[in-house]
């Protein structure tokens, strides 16, 4: 195992995306659609590229699986993108990444999974951090806090999907169809509500495919040179990231009410990462 790369490339992965929701952020007046069109779309030519190049299928295996995430994983990201323009971005970020709570719930019920007796109390801390974010901090507007929960909701959808296809399809096959229906979906909507964007606006827009694309790789690099109790906790540096651009380029304003909220949620979620893998290890 090499940890020392593992870090490094979590680090280049986790500012890779937080760069990205600092320009969703920025991109205010535009429409959310029309964002998920120019993210999936400039993904694409990497994806394309990649499997084009390889001589891998297009199509897959088990096309209906393949599907299904893509329209889970658009409906996630359109509801994130939505939310990014009532909350704060660090606070956006840190109650998307509650997906993981909701995909062990939900694969409870969907895959037979158990959840053990320490994970519940992790899952009660994260959500423990919730509640003094929505209860104490009159800055979050509660439609946005709708739409994230939502988006966290059907992100944790995308893992029980991503469970069911296992090692199926090749990783890149699974992440060019969330692209093509992501594209296909905000193409039609956007149609609706087009804003047309103005100098710097389209380099931003094209720009969030290029981030997009190199944090995903740079996130898989790390967890093939070291194990996951060692990486994954490294991926809550994209919020501390975020939350830095949004005081120093939003000027946003987070109470101490809201950071102990945060600390929270990732506290919970970094002890249910951690135990897992000691469980997993014992087995």
């Amino acid at each position: 195992m090499d940890v020392k790369s593992a870090i490094k490339f979590m680090l280049i992965s986790t500012l890779a995306f937080a760069c990205m929701n600092t320009i969703v952020k920025s991109l205010v007046h535009v429409n959310a659609f029309q964002i998920v069109f120019f993210r999936s779309i400039s993904s694409l030519f990497f994806t394309f590229g990649f499997l084009l190049k390889n001589k891998i299928p297009l199509l897959g295996n088990n096309k209906k699986l393949l599907i299904l995430r893509g329209l889970v994983g658009v409906t996630s990201m359109s509801l994130y993108f939505m939310s990014t323009k009532y909350l704060p971005i660090g606070t956006a970020v840190t109650l998307r990444y509650l997906a993981p709570i909701f995909a062990s719930v939900l694969a409870m019920f969907l895959l037979n999974d158990r959840i053990k007796k320490w994970q519940w109390l992790f899952f009660a801390i994260a959500f423990f951090g919730v509640l003094i974010i929505k209860g104490f901090d009159a800055q979050i507007n509660t439609y946005g806090l709708v739409l994230i929960l939502g988006a966290a909701v059907f992100s944790g959808l995308v893992y029980v999907v991503l469970s069911k296809i296992g090692k199926s399809e090749h990783p890149v096959v699974v992440v060019n169809y969330f692209m093509i229906i992501s594209t296909l979906v905000g193409a039609v909507f956007s149609v609706f509500n087009w804003t047309n964007p103005k100098g710097i606006e389209w380099v931003l827009l094209l720009s969030l495919g290029v981030f997009g694309y190199f944090g995903q790789v740079y996130m898989t690099k790390a967890f093939q040179v070291a194990s996951t109790s060692q990486v994954a906790p490294l991926k809550y540096l994209e919020v501390i990231f975020t939350v830095l651009f949004g005081v120093f380029i939003f000027a946003e304003v987070y109470t101490m009410w809201s950071l102990l909220g945060i600390a929270l949620i990732i506290t919970g979620l970094i002890l249910n990462v951690i135990y897992k893998a000691k469980m997993d290890k014992k087995q």
